[in-house]
């Protein structure tokens, strides 16, 4: 049973682990990457609903896994496959849902589910199998709605590396950046060593003392779960660092806080952005970019002209937004080394339309290089 908590149910088939689960339902519209999805930690603590009908056809892998282990409060599909076909597969979806304690629902009417989630927003909701299908509709409804809102909580703790770790450089090296993992992606690691940088990937506690003792050439800040406005503590780290002027490039979460940084709000969106194939439009070049996207808030600002940052970090711009809707999805500083976007360009999974802010960012790091060699020459 899948309990919303408007009262709306919805009666399938158990699938994975059997239990209880409670989240935030969300629905992503990838037609493919179902692993990377669930693997992603930005979903920690939802519910995550898959438009596409047919789930698990290509099974599950490591090569795949973007993180440690799956990360979903529950998981919803319409038809899971009842055989897997693919020569890299290892395992059925299924094995990985049970063994990883996930509870989910199959055979559900998941485009009646999408459609009111469209209408009525993401909300929280649980799904009840095995001995908690007996439950009561009241007792069912009730645990839902003492369920924790996803407004207000901070998750990075439960998503975060517990020690510090670094992924060497590939090819010749061009510095070392320091990656605050708020929920990072593997890919995304990845790609940064594929340009040279070595990565220093951090816990989310640590502080700006500690980020600027490594004397790194730049930070990044990874995408992750939760509400960025009950995360000041990474916003503080974060102002100042910008202050003592190192480059820096974030992406989805990375991308609000960096809003919030240069003091502007955030806001919780109806039902979100979820999946590999949402437009925007790069507002220098007039490109489309197709992108991959997670995210259930954005940056409150006007995406034309030049803003004042309130936090004194000079001019800012939106660089980027979305074709749907006209949300923020990338922001520009004029006067510092520093921006973001709300979407994942590491394409995992999903479009390589975006990969080039990789480039971006390995530029702006090679140029400050060679400036402060050029000041030390004199």
């Amino acid at each position: 049973m899948l309990v919303l908590e408007d009262g709306r149910r919805f009666v399938g088939d158990a699938y994975g682990a059997t239990g209880q689960t409670l989240g935030e339902i969300v629905f992503a519209t990838g037609m493919t990457g179902y692993q990377e999805t669930l693997t992603d930690p930005s979903y920690a603590g939802q519910i995550v609903l898959m438009t596409a009908p047919h789930i698990g056809n290509t099974g599950a892998n490591d090569e795949d896994m973007e993180s440690r282990r799956i990360w979903v409060a529950g998981f919803v599909v319409r038809e899971p496959s009842r055989t897997v076909s693919n020569f890299r597969s290892q395992r059925s979806l299924d094995s990985d849902l049970e063994a990883g304690g996930v509870v989910g629902i199959s055979r559900i009417d998941t485009r009646a589910l999408t459609r009111h989630i469209r209408s009525a927003g993401a909300m929280r909701a649980g799904v009840f199998s095995g001995d908690r299908f007996s439950l009561s509709d009241s007792e069912q409804l009730e645990l839902v709605q003492s369920g924790a809102q996803m407004r207000g909580q901070n998750l990075s703790d439960q998503v975060s590396t517990v020690d510090p770790f670094s992924v060497p450089a590939q090819g010749e090296r061009i510095g070392s950046v320091a990656v605050l993992d708020l929920g990072v992606k593997k890919s995304t690691l990845d790609y940064l060593a594929e340009r040279g940088f070595e990565v220093l990937v951090l816990p989310q506690s640590v502080t700006s003392d500690h980020v600027l003792s490594l004397k790194p050439d730049a930070l990044f800040f990874s995408n992750g779960p939760g509400d960025p406005a009950a995360s000041d503590a990474h916003v503080t780290l974060l102002q100042e660092c910008l202050r003592a002027g190192l480059p820096y490039f974030g992406i989805c979460f990375g991308n609000q806080l960096l809003g919030r940084a240069l003091g502007f709000r955030t806001y919780k969106l109806p039902f979100g952005h979820r999946g590999i194939n949402q437009p925007v439009l790069d507002k220098s070049t007039g490109r489309v970019e197709i992108t991959s996207q997670n995210h259930g808030f954005a940056v409150d600002m006007p995406i034309e002209g030049v803003s004042d940052s309130r936090a004194g970090f000079g001019r800012v711009e939106v660089s980027h937004y979305s074709l749907n809707d006209n949300v923020v999805e990338g922001i520009r500083c004029l006067d510092i080394d520093a921006f973001s976007v709300q979407y994942h360009p590491e394409s995992a999974a999903g479009p390589h339309d975006a990969n080039h802010l990789f480039d971006r960012f390995r530029d702006v790091v090679v140029a400050r290089n060679a400036a402060a060699g050029a000041g030390d020459s004199k």
